[in-house]
């Protein structure tokens, strides 16, 4: 708090002459009303009513002013809303770009209330510079959020309604603020990222490229005939017509091969590509065929196997 003070002190334009000045102008005007109350009471009341009058017009005007301006900011991010829709803007942009020329204007619209209250605002905008400084390094943290989240709008790293995994929380992106990502995760809870860490670390965008690639492992028991253990798979695989080929560009034909041969199985590996959003329930599908399916074909699935060997110790 000290150093807080200190800052707003050093950065006033008031030096303490003025300040004391004024105090005693003040204390002098209460002086010079309270004589004139004692003599001339009907004259000092009529001069208070007067000065009560004007205070009372400028707090009406200033009150006018806010209720306007508050409309006024209001139908700008109305319009703003509707420019972005109609432009198809990206809706993590549309909100960060909202949410900033709200706070700003409304940063606005209370310094010109309060001049229109009487109060000097070149003092205050000073004051208010002062306290920004004092403010800026108490909340480092947030205003490195706000410089993350202009990076996050100039290399747009992802957009709103992608899926993304970051700072151990994955979900869809709804919108960006100045100072927080939201997410939706797949079990409906509403995540807020900070955008100083997001910006600085790692960022998994599932839905950057169009296609991914689907890795589905199978174990069958050893003495599996691996040639027409392949050839079924590939059936399966092929009968789905959501399986992409390498004629798209960017895919590969479906792979089945043998991938690795552990202690109690013989591990395939299915290997296809998709489109993004078939992606999940490809996979499902795919592991209840093989799985309904390789038993009814003659592969069954091991169990975990060991061979025990007793030997007899000579007398």
């Amino acid at each position: 708090m000290k150093t807080l003070l200190t800052l707003l002190y050093q950065a006033s334009p008031v030096s303490e002459e003025e300040l004391v000045s004024k105090a005693d102008s003040a204390k002098l005007a209460l002086q010079q009303f309270t004589e004139q109350l004692t003599s001339d009471p009907s004259t000092a009341l009529q001069s208070l009513g007067r000065t009560a009058l004007q205070f009372g017009l400028k707090v009406l005007a200033a009150l006018a002013i806010y209720i306007v301006g508050a409309w006024i900011i209001k139908r700008i991010k109305k319009g703003l809303r509707k420019m972005f829709e109609r432009r198809k803007t990206d809706r993590a942009m549309a909100s960060f770009i909202s949410s900033f020329v709200s706070i700003a204007l409304t940063v606005v619209l209370i310094i010109v209330v309060i001049g229109a209250l009487g109060i000097n605002t070149t003092s205050l905008a000073a004051l208010l510079a002062a306290g920004g400084v004092a403010i800026g390094m108490a909340l480092s943290g947030t205003m490195q959020n706000f410089a993350g989240g202009l990076m996050i709008m100039a290399f747009k790293p992802f957009k709103a309604g992608d899926f993304i995994e970051a700072q151990g929380y994955s979900g869809v992106v709804n919108e960006v603020t100045i100072v927080g990502t939201h997410l939706t995760t797949t079990d409906n809870r509403n995540v807020i990222l900070p955008n100083g860490a997001l910006s600085n670390g790692t960022i998994v965008n599932y839905n950057h490229y169009p296609m991914r690639r689907v890795d589905i492992p199978v174990s069958v028991e050893y003495g599996t005939d691996a040639a027409a253990c392949k050839a079924k798979l590939l059936e399966i695989v092929k009968e789905d017509g959501r399986i992409l080929d390498g004629s798209i560009p960017g895919a590969a034909d479906p792979l089945v091969a043998v991938q690795k041969l552990a202690d109690s199985s013989v591990d395939f590996l299915v290997r296809i590509w998709v489109k993004g959003p078939d992606y999940w329930s490809v996979q499902f599908d795919l592991n209840e065929r093989i799985y309904t399916e390789l038993p009814q074909a003659g592969f069954n699935f091991p169990f975990p196997q060991m061979d025990v060997h007793v030997h007899q110790a000579g007398n």
